[in-house]
């Protein structure tokens, strides 16, 4: 999730995004506003399945040097706690510009999205090493950094009530995929320094919106993301690829000041952690006030993942002027994931 306002709105944005962020989100919005938009954002994300970093830290305190068969099988039991479950992140950062001619608008965005996942590919087993317990087996962690340079052009028709947008990008792929040590996991991993043994690899994706306004309280959208399927290199020799995505929006309009928006996935998304699909479901709801602040809350459903919750979210827009200062962010009691986003922007 890209932007404070779509995170703060349960992850909706398709339908309503018409600033920088729709180069992101659905080009085709960049042509509804006649607006210059400069816009740089920070994004995060994470969702621990089954309290995993707790578990990692309790793992941290054992005595390795206690191989007695109680010690050993306490480690073991936290191991089973490790078994089967998975840790999920991603991140994005990036600065995002737009401007229009007539009914031609343009964008562009700089942006760097992180997305990766740990999981136990064979089972855990607590062993004894000479005069140390051990764990056999290790946590496989799959990583994909995608630097991109993104290009945007959309054209609104019959009175704006129609625009098609699409957008370009050249991605620099950084992929990583190996076992790491449980212990060595909580204590000395360093994606940065991982990162080192990565594989690089430059790719072009190419992603194609549409909007519909056809009267003045309702807009629906559609956009369909690398529909070339974009892949990348690890170091092992695999691949990872980025699928098509297609996902569509709604938002209702009863008042100028007021939206109400839902989006879904109508695709069902691969991630990093075998087993686990993405298809989110988001609705939100803006409320502006006197056009200065913007009051935002959401809810957001991962239908594919089982044991994933309701997510709710919220946010807070302040513009002053051309100056536009946005926070959103949500908690996931269920699976401890937590995300947030913020942005600052100047829009004249």
């Amino acid at each position: 999730m890209v932007g404070p306002r779509a995170v703060g709105m349960g992850g909706a944005g398709v339908a309503v995004t018409t600033d920088s962020l729709a180069t992101y989100w659905n080009p085709a919005g960049l042509a509804l506003t006649q607006t210059i938009d400069i816009r740089a954002h920070v994004s995060a994300q994470g969702i621990g399945r089954e309290g995993i970093i707790d578990t990692l830290e309790d793992i941290d305190d054992i005595n390795d040097n206690d191989t007695s068969a109680a010690n050993q099988a306490r480690l073991q039991s936290l191991l089973d706690e490790l078994n089967g479950t998975s840790l999920s992140a991603l991140a994005a950062f990036g600065l995002y510009v737009k401007g229009h001619s007539g009914e031609h608008a343009f964008g562009m965005n700089i942006s760097n999205v992180g997305t990766g996942g740990a999981f136990t590919s064979t089972p855990l087993t607590a062993v004894v090493s000479g005069s140390e317990l051990d764990v056999a087996g290790d946590l496989q962690v799959n990583f994909l950094e995608a630097q991109q340079l993104a290009f945007s052009y959309a054209y609104a028709m019959l009175e704006k009530k129609v625009s098609l947008g699409i957008t370009g990008k050249i991605i620099k792929g950084v992929a990583y995929s190996r076992g790491i040590d449980v212990d060595e996991f909580d204590d000395d991993f360093d994606i940065s320094d991982e990162l080192k043994n990565s594989k690089k690899t430059y790719e072009f994706g190419i992603d194609i919106g549409a909007l519909i306004h056809p009267v003045p309280w309702l807009q629906v959208g559609i956009v369909g993301k690398d529909l070339n399927k974009p892949s990348f290199k690890t170091p092992s020799g695999g691949k990872f690829k980025l699928r098509p995505q297609v996902r569509t929006g709604v938002a209702f309009i009863p008042h100028a000041s007021t939206i109400i928006t839902f989006d879904a996935d109508l695709t069902k998304n691969k991630t990093f952690v075998p087993g686990i699909r993405s298809r989110v479901l988001s609705l939100g709801i803006e409320q502006g006030i006197v056009e200065v602040v913007f009051l935002r809350a959401g809810l957001l459903k991962n239908v594919e993942d089982a044991e994933s919750g309701l997510t709710p979210t919220a946010g807070l827009g302040i513009h002053l002027g051309a100056f536009h200062f946005d926070v959103g962010g949500g908690y996931d009691f269920d699976d401890d994931g937590i995300l947030g986003s913020v942005s600052l922007a100047f829009t004249f």
